[in-house]
């Protein structure tokens, strides 16, 4: 064999040698990655949420960080999105939604998600316009359009809330989750238009639309001027308020995990979470948060109620 061949065989096992070396070294990078603790640094927490931007999640993250654990929060812009990626193994927690919401969702996509800890009760507002003169509910006038979340559990809300406000009469004989077609439109004062949740506090723009009914993740979307603006906000701390609490949830074979569990007291405990969460509410006037101290089994307990309740409805 000539110098020429032999340097060519030494290439080739050189070569081959160092692709054996760099599959080793990956392979061992990604099974060190993969047998990280859940909660460290290289195996975070990830938790799924609306409003990543929301400073009670940096003020969270700070606090877990100090107790040794460490999150990702993963931002979705709307409220169909988080549950499926829970389901599908993308999250290990969400942290969006209340307990009337999942009920639907496992109800609807024959899941079984379940809460782990309550965080509080965002009561719903309805807001007027103030460039169309809407300061109270007498300014609304026969006919006037009122935009609602399109969403199911959360259209229903807006539309009790409505009828509360005395704006809305529902049918006879309606069920425990309403739509539009429950609303007897001769006896009611207003009409309703659903749209996607996040644009609510943005439909107010719309000429037509003279008042909005929010839910807490949006309620920044409006002006400043619309923010004092409040016609009419639903009671946070009623017996007929829990199933709004909202809830961490995983998924059931996770619902009994210590380390979720001790991040949702983190986040229930730590003063500059809780002064950031009221503060992105509108002020301790407009968030309940009492309801935070509910045992997991009561949760539990309230969603299966709301699960019959659903299913008895459809």
């Amino acid at each position: 064999m000539n110098i020429i061949s032999l340097k060519k065989v030494a290439g080739a096992i050189f070569a081959l040698v160092a692709t054996f070396t760099l599959a080793i070294s990956l392979t061992s990078c990604g099974e060190d990655k993969a047998a990280a603790e859940k909660g460290t640094k290289d195996n975070p927490v990830k938790i799924g949420v609306v409003g990543a931007s929301d400073s009670q999640w940096d003020a969270f993250k700070t606090a877990a960080e100090n107790e040794g654990i460490f999150v990702e929060i993963k931002d979705f812009s709307e409220y169909s999105e988080p549950n499926p990626a829970l389901t599908e193994g993308a999250l290990d927690l969400n942290e969006f939604q209340h307990i009337l919401y999942l009920a639907k969702y496992n109800v609807d996509a024959g899941q079984d998600l379940s809460p782990i800890a309550a965080t509080a009760i965002y009561p719903i507002s309805l807001w007027g316009d103030t460039e169309k003169n809407v300061t109270s509910l007498d300014d609304l006038q026969a006919g006037d359009q009122i935009a609602i979340p399109d969403d199911g559990t959360n259209q229903s809300r807006a539309i009790f809330l409505l009828q509360n406000a005395g704006l809305v009469t529902l049918i006879e004989g309606h069920s425990a989750i309403v739509t539009p077609s429950d609303i007897d439109r001769n006896e009611s004062k207003v009409e309703v238009k659903p749209v996607t949740a996040s644009q609510t506090a943005i439909s107010l723009s719309d000429p037509k639309i003279k008042a909005s009914v929010v839910n807490n993740d949006f309620v920044k979307n409006l002006s400043d001027a619309n923010k004092r603006n409040s016609l009419y906000t639903e009671s946070g701390d009623s017996e007929g308020a829990k199933p709004y609490i909202n809830v961490f949830v995983a998924r059931n074979e996770d619902k009994d995990n210590a380390l979720y569990f001790k991040l949702a007291q983190i986040f229930n405990n730590d003063p500059l979470t809780q002064i950031a969460l009221a503060e992105e509410a509108g002020g301790t006037d407009s968030i309940v948060t009492t309801v935070n101290n509910e045992a997991p089994n009561v949760l539990q307990q309230i969603l299966e109620e709301q699960q019959k309740i659903y299913e008895a409805s459809k």
